[in-house]
Order: C-alpha cells, then structure tokens, then sequence
C-alpha cells in the first residue's frame, strides 16, 4: 500500500474537553472516502494472514473502524458496548479512566472459544479500554490475535500497560509522543 498521510487527516483542537488537552479529532478520516479506505487498507493488510474470525470494536468510535474492517477481512464484528445497551446475557468488564471507571459489555454468544479476535479501536491513550476489551474476549474463550488503532498517545506508555498482559501484535497509524 501507498503511504498515505493520516497525520494531517488529525485536527488538534486545543483546551478541549478541559484547559490544558490537546483533543485529537480524528473524525475527518472518516469523512474522506480516501481517508477511511486507507484506514481500513492499512489495518486489513497488516493483520491479512493473521487468522482473524471476528473483530471486535469498543463503543463507539471503535465501531467506526471495526465495522469495515471486518467487512473487508471477510468476518465478523462484534460491539463491545456500555452497560444497559446490549438486550441479550452478556460479559462485562470494569476499567479505571483518568477520571474514574467505566465498563463494556459483549453478547455471551457473540464469540466462541475458536474465534481468533482482532481487538479495533479509534484511539489508545492508557490501555485500559484495550485491556478490558480483550479481557471480555477471554472470558467468552475466544484468543486475541492483536490490537489496532488508529491513533496511539505513545506518551501515555498503553503499550506497556497492554504487553503486561497481552503480547499480541499492536498496530497503530499515527503515533503522537
């Protein structure tokens, strides 16, 4: 694939949610059909031979991503949503935020203990939305193949906090130091 220029696809906008951030806004990737085919491209190549039978995708901009990706690999996508969103049993699992926790929840018989699952998010910042989506992974008995994002905050170190417990192969486009 060409190498194509994510970077200026991403708009800081600074002092946003609160003084001092530097929001990345990656939305204009995906209001660009070039942009977006990359984005998809560049993830599909990357894990092409990696045995993929289901994505998984974190609420919500992991959909964004997620969704084509499988698509593309010829699989299957699977939603890791907020609490209360899913009608079905679920898996859920709490993480800690900056600011205080949250959790995500998959269907119990979305994945199988066959499926090897790659894990697609918009962006990584600490680790710990990656880290409890792949937990949900296991508890359902499925294996993950390997994380991909869009955007990685490489100054936060997620991929230390991910490589503690998962060694997979993670993925980024654009990396911000």
């Amino acid at each position: 694939m060409d190498t194509f220029d994510f970077e200026s696809r991403i708009i800081d906008i600074p002092d946003y949610p609160e003084p001092g951030v530097v929001f990345k806004d990656i939305t204009p990737l995906f209001d660009d059909a070039e942009a977006l085919r990359a984005v998809v491209d560049a993830i599909c190549e990357h894990f092409s031979d990696a045995g993929i039978t289901k994505v998984v995708g974190a609420e919500a901009r992991g959909f964004m991503v997620g969704a084509p990706v499988a698509y593309r690999l010829g699989c299957g996508f699977v939603p890791a949503r907020k609490p209360g969103k899913l009608p079905r049993e679920v898996y859920s699992e709490s993480y800690s935020l900056e600011y205080g926790t949250d959790e995500l929840q998959i269907h119990r018989d979305a994945l199988t203990p066959g499926d090897r699952v790659l894990l697609v998010d918009d962006l990584v910042a600490t680790g710990g939305t990656a880290v409890a989506t792949a937990r949900l992974v296991e508890q359902s008995g499925a294996s993950v193949a390997g994380f991909a994002f869009i955007l990685e905050l490489s100054f936060l170190n997620p991929r230390e906090v991910i490589a503690r417990d998962y060694p997979q192969d993670v993925f980024t486009l654009v990396k911000v130091s």
